[in-house]
């Protein structure tokens, strides 16, 4: 692409902009422009231009109107008109109200880089990989190359930070269910001290009755985490359709894939026989 700074005018009314010159169906595939478009149909034909919603609603543009997009230079100021064929949200307001895109060659005069090109974009099937690759591209080439981990910095600090304290909230969760159960059922076997010792007078042995009780936490486990997992489907409904944001869209996109929730069903039975341990341990005492 070919980046650089601009103003948009429309009558008396004019905005600074970020000036982006790209190849529609190439930078489609990079960042998915033509999902985040709300209004109009995403073309980039010489004289078309592509603009953000905020951008339009500060310069009173609809689709199909025309507005002046200008740069300068040592040389002097440089204008072309355009027509607005689509409006875009990419998701921060700043963006949509300083986003304007139009063709590569458009850029390219009105930023006199005839031929040139200011920025390269590549996308990765594994965006974790991106690093690594940036890496490994430096050393080829002998150009300013970052990951998406380099320019967004402080996110990913966030992300991590996020992520540990997640993890922390889910150990300590998990500890607390595990003693909730294990309490539960030593206070199974103190009641029922009649009931284990009729059996044992019935011919039971201490495994057998010892394998009573880590059914019992395992069906308990069972339970709370199918009980737990149509929790979880039914906050996850009520969040994607009922919090939306000002465009009338999901504000989270949130799913529980399959693989994941039999994971999370297993841990949980696990804990549950693992929590009938030591009160089945008492039996033996």
């Amino acid at each position: 692409m070919v980046s650089g700074s601009g103003l948009a005018l429309r009558g008396e009314a004019s905005q600074a902009i970020a000036l982006m010159g790209v190849e529609l169906d190439r930078y489609d595939r990079v960042v998915g422009l033509r999902s985040k478009v709300v209004s109009g149909s995403a073309r980039l034909a010489p004289g078309e231009a592509v603009i953000g919603r905020e951008l339009a609603q500060d310069l009173g543009v609809r689709v199909g109107d025309r507005l002046t997009v200008q740069t300068g230079s040592v040389s002097g100021s440089v204008s072309d008109s355009v027509r607005v064929t689509a409006l875009v949200d990419l998701g921060v307001k700043d963006l949509n109200r300083r986003t304007v895109i139009v063709p590569l060659r458009a850029a390219q005069s009105l930023l006199a880089l005839p031929g040139g090109a200011t920025q390269l974009d590549l996308t990765l099937k594994d965006v974790w990989v991106a690093q690594a690759l940036a890496r490994e591209l430096q050393s080829q080439f002998p150009y300013k190359i970052e990951s998406w981990q380099e320019s967004n910095a402080q996110l990913v600090s966030a992300l991590n930070a996020q992520s540990v304290s997640t993890s922390i909230i889910r150990g300590v969760v998990l500890a607390v269910v595990v003693l909730g159960i294990a309490s539960v059922l030593v206070v199974s076997v103190v009641q029922k001290g009649r009931e284990i010792g009729i059996l044992r007078a019935m011919g039971a042995t201490r495994g057998q009755v010892l394998r009573v009780f880590l059914v019992q936490g395992a069906v308990v486990g069972a339970l709370g985490s199918v009980l737990g997992l149509l929790l979880a489907v039914a906050l996850i409904w009520v969040f994607t359709h009922f919090v939306r944001g000002s465009d009338g869209l999901p504000l989270f996109s949130i799913a529980l894939p399959l693989p994941m929730a039999l994971q999370i069903a297993l841990i949980a039975s696990v804990c549950g026989v693992l929590a009938a341990v030591a009160p089945a341990q008492a039996i033996r005492m």
